[in-house]
């Protein structure tokens, strides 16, 4: 079995990410590994409203930021992990976080899984299989 060193935790913001900072947490201090945090604002809809999706990150990474504010503080007195860094891009959500799992270079990834229905699922793909599809490195799923 492998022992993961670097550990790329994807959130989406929703109350499904918590399963996912679960396991990310629970496989960082298991492993003595570092982690990074990333969200991704997606600025889609930017080409058909013109939002400042730029402004839209800072408010979403303060928001974030405030929300993890005690998990992270824990996690950098935890000696078990090394380091813990948190980020929020702006993007088309797969390409940002390729840009951010590329210039990490994880050994480990972790999403979670929305579960949309079939028809919307054709619509808008899915994160978690795309990164399945395209990192050089474990993919875990965590389903709810």
């Amino acid at each position: 079995m492998s022992t993961y060193q670097r550990i790329f935790a994807a959130l989406d913001g929703t109350d499904a990410q918590n399963a996912v900072i679960r396991r990310a947490v629970a496989l960082a201090r298991a492993n003595g590994a570092a982690l990074y945090f990333a969200h991704v604002v997606d600025s889609l809809p930017a080409d058909a409203n013109g939002a400042d999706y730029q402004a839209l990150a800072a408010g979403v990474r303060e928001a974030m930021e405030e929300n993890l504010a005690p998990m992270l503080e824990e996690l950098a007195n935890d000696p078990r992990v090394p380091s813990c860094e948190f980020k929020v891009g702006v993007g088309r959500v797969v390409d940002v976080l390729e840009e951010h799992v590329g210039e990490w270079e994880p050994d480990l990834v972790v999403c979670g899984e929305r579960g949309y229905s079939d028809i919307k699922y054709a619509f808008v793909g899915s994160v978690s299989k795309h990164l399945i599809r395209t990192c050089r490195c474990d993919v875990l799923v965590v389903k709810e």
